[in-house]
């Protein structure tokens, strides 16, 4: 694998996974403690975690497209 194939793993671990945790910590554990704003940091946790799983995703399926020479 050249370097450029392989700068999408770690985005995607880098960036995927620590967002999916921190929506995870958002909607999980804090949302119960907090009463007033239960509904909304539960929406922001659930978002977070839902775009870092679809980062994650796209991490790993990204390709290297072939360069067209002029």
């Amino acid at each position: 694998m050249r370097t450029e194939e392989m700068t999408s793993r770690p985005i995607s671990l880098g960036v995927g996974i620590p967002m999916i945790v921190v929506g995870a910590i958002l909607a999980v554990l804090l949302a119960p403690t907090q009463q007033v704003l239960k509904d909304t940091i539960e929406f922001i946790g659930s978002l977070i975690g839902i775009l870092g799983v679809l980062i994650f995703i796209a991490g790993l399926f990204v390709r290297k497209v072939p360069e067209i020479s002029s």
